[in-house]
């Protein structure tokens, strides 16, 4: 499946019909089973529906920090979203990735 960022902020957990997405670095993983972290009220729910990479490497919650943008980030940050990404890969599943 191929989204654009625009189509995956349908997938934000607002919808209970439509499963939960998060992209980290253009892949889009189904984050549904962990519904109590980025659904609505969860403590990830800014991440959902959009790319998360430059928050996940800053560990950020700051709203202008999630977006696909890794420019200016340190080694260290980009080795703390190679962990998340990892973490990511582990529990669930990609289902997509974002287009232009």
């Amino acid at each position: 499946m191929e989204l654009t960022l625009n189509q995956l902020k349908e997938f934000d957990g607002s919808d209970p019909s439509k499963p939960i997405y998060v992209s980290v670095r253009g892949r889009i993983f189904d984050v549904t089973t962990g519904k109590s972290f980025y659904g609505p009220g969860g403590p990830y729910a800014l991440f959902s529906g959009k790319d998360a990479s430059r928050a996940l490497a800053k560990m950020s919650k700051n709203e202008e920090d999630v977006c696909a943008s890794l420019d200016g980030l340190s080694a260290k940050e980009i080795g703390v979203l190679d962990d998340w990404e990892k973490k990511f890969e582990a529990k669930y599943t990609v289902v997509g990735k974002v287009v232009s």
